[in-house]
């Protein structure tokens, strides 16, 4: 595995944890339960699709794994933003791993615009 890729891989590694702390936070209502549940599946399978991604067996399937691990960015952000406005957790909180979310997903769009080039 290239060097960039295995600091991105860490990188998810470490935001995934982050998200499994965070989820454990959020308040015990059945609502906050299921948001925790929802951010919890996404946010995990960050790093998870990004393993597949890097086994991928084509520049085709290569793109596709990490346009998958994008749209799971995407919907990690969502549930956060949600879980702010609905103040189920503490804005401290939040705001470093929100940070995170962004620059992760900028990163992967990135990454998704050089596959396609083919560079």
């Amino acid at each position: 595995m290239e060097e960039k890729a295995r600091e991105l891989s860490e990188r998810l590694l470490n935001y995934s944890a982050e998200i499994v702390k965070l989820t454990i936070k959020i308040k015990k209502t059945s609502v906050g339960k299921q948001m925790a549940n929802q951010l919890l599946r996404c946010g995990t399978s960050v790093g998870a699709n990004y393993e597949e991604a890097c086994g991928a067996e084509s520049r085709a399937d290569f793109i596709h794994k990490l346009q998958i691990v994008f749209k799971e960015v995407r919907e990690s952000l969502y549930w956060l933003s949600l879980i702010q406005k609905t103040v189920m957790l503490a804005n401290k909180d939040l705001s470093k791993i929100i940070d995170e979310t962004r620059q992760i997903s900028n990163i992967l769009a990135k990454s998704i615009i050089t596959a396609k080039k083919g560079k």
